[in-house]
């Protein structure tokens, strides 16, 4: 059984005189493994909200099938082992962090002792302790993304629909979340991840989705779709001196060139990362001075 999977799923919108004005959804198959990340990518206005929305059963198909954790998109009983993040996170602004995923846990059933135990996870988890007594109105638009993720997850959901999880997050935030996605996909969750932000997606996903105006122009495993299979790139530590003449030596005798040399290079998120940890680590070190 597939955590996730279309057939032929199609949406059509009409206007008011019933005509078809858009086709937003174009017979799609799709199927995503149980305990699996996969990532649904595209331009604006490829569908990938709108095939979220019919995976969840939001708004229906006109024609086609969609099912999650093999029962129809929609099917009440499945809907309690679903969690999902909308791109705009619409939450009572008056609660707190506290009260508001009390109150997500109170719509699940969630017994009071348990729930408890759940809230102060998964506010420790996304980074809010101290902010958990705040309302939400005075939240930044990261810290009520956070929020948003926390609430995704109250009920301990087996697939968990992300939508452009870290906007409005730093790159710290966004490194957080990332992992946080990782962990999912290593405790068995399925995750669907839309995003716009490439980079994220090709760190954290199995696989992916590439949907073109509605319809799927490529699908596959990410290391493999990206693959320069006519290259090969090797990594030499410490090379010697002379290192670049004798591979260059060895390239001819095999009829064929190295096309450059270069070094390995970090992420730009990376370096950020570690400059912005240096320097708390420094600034720790003259308090304690």
């Amino acid at each position: 059984m597939y955590a996730v999977e279309t057939n032929s799923l199609t949406k059509v919108y009409r206007d008011f005189w019933g005509r078809a004005r858009v086709k937003a959804l174009n017979s799609l198959d799709l199927t995503v493994h149980q305990g699996e990340i996969f990532g649904l990518l595209g331009p604006n206005g490829s569908g990938k909200t709108t095939t979220t929305k019919l995976l969840l059963g939001l708004i229906f198909p006109t024609s086609g099938q969609a099912y999650v954790l093999g029962k129809p998109a929609g099917d009440v009983a499945t809907k309690a082992r679903v969690g999902f993040l909308p791109e705009e996170s619409y939450l009572y602004r008056f609660l707190n962090a506290e009260e508001t995923l009390d109150f997500y846990g109170r719509l699940f059933k969630i017994p009071k002792k348990e729930r408890r135990k759940k809230i102060d996870e998964l506010i420790e988890m996304v980074g809010l302790t101290e902010a958990r007594k705040r309302p939400l109105k005075e939240y930044s638009k990261g810290m009520a993304r956070r929020i948003g993720l926390a609430q995704a997850l109250i009920n301990d959901p087996d697939v968990v629909f992300l939508d452009e999880p870290t906007t409005g997050l730093d790159p710290i935030g966004t490194r957080e979340v990332k992992n946080l996605v990782i962990d999912l996909g290593k405790k068995g969750k399925t995750v669907l991840l839309c995003s716009h932000l490439l980079a994220d997606v090709e760190q954290v996903c199995d696989r992916i989705a590439l949907l073109v105006r509605g319809n799927l122009r490529k699908q596959g495993a990410v290391k493999e779709l990206l693959a320069d299979k006519d290259a090969l790139q090797f990594t030499i530590k410490k090379p010697p001196a002379d290192a670049r003449r004798r591979v260059e030596e060895l390239a001819a005798e095999m009829g064929t060139k190295i096309e450059g040399v270069e070094n390995p290079v970090e992420t730009l998120e990376e370096l950020f990362l570690d400059v912005v940890r240096d320097g708390e680590q420094a600034t720790d070190l003259d308090k304690d001075s």
